[in-house]
């Protein structure tokens, strides 16, 4: 029995200067890189920082007001498709209303109108009006 004990004592002085406990793995080997828990805990981890990430883009877009954007000097009060790639469209600028024809390479100024701004509502009766009346121009200048 002595001679088993002095064969494994040199064993179990290995073990421990390897770093491991008698009966346990030795604590100097390291998972790859490549297994699943690691895997795993890396896309929890990138989920996270993208949710974050998406989170603050949602937040500053909502509460924080850039210069230059939205409500200016130039509004967009309404438009209309004319054709396919023609539109008309009605702004306002500096308290002067314009209907603004918009085509590829090309925006013209149709008409200035006067006088206060009508409801939104009445878009379509400004715009029928003012193309009517350019129209009238239009047939009295061919004629």
């Amino acid at each position: 029995m002595k001679k088993r004990v002095s064969f494994a004592a040199p064993l179990l002085l290995m073990a421990e200067a390897i770093g491991a406990a008698p009966g346990e793995a030795s604590s100097r080997l390291v998972d790859s890189p490549l297994s699943t828990a690691n895997l795993i805990e890396t896309a929890v981890g990138l989920a996270a920082v993208l949710a974050l990430m998406l989170g603050l883009a949602w937040l500053v877009k909502r509460y924080v007001q850039v210069p230059g954007m939205g409500k200016g000097r130039v509004q967009v009060l309404g438009g209309v498709s004319l054709g396919a790639r023609e539109k008309a469209v009605l702004l306002t600028v500096e308290g002067r209303r314009l209907l603004v024809g918009v085509a590829p390479g090309r925006v013209q100024t149709l008409v200035v109108l006067d006088g206060e701004a009508p409801p939104e509502a009445a878009f379509a009766a400004e715009l029928e009006a003012a193309t009517s009346a350019q129209d009238t121009v239009r047939q009295e200048g061919s004629a």
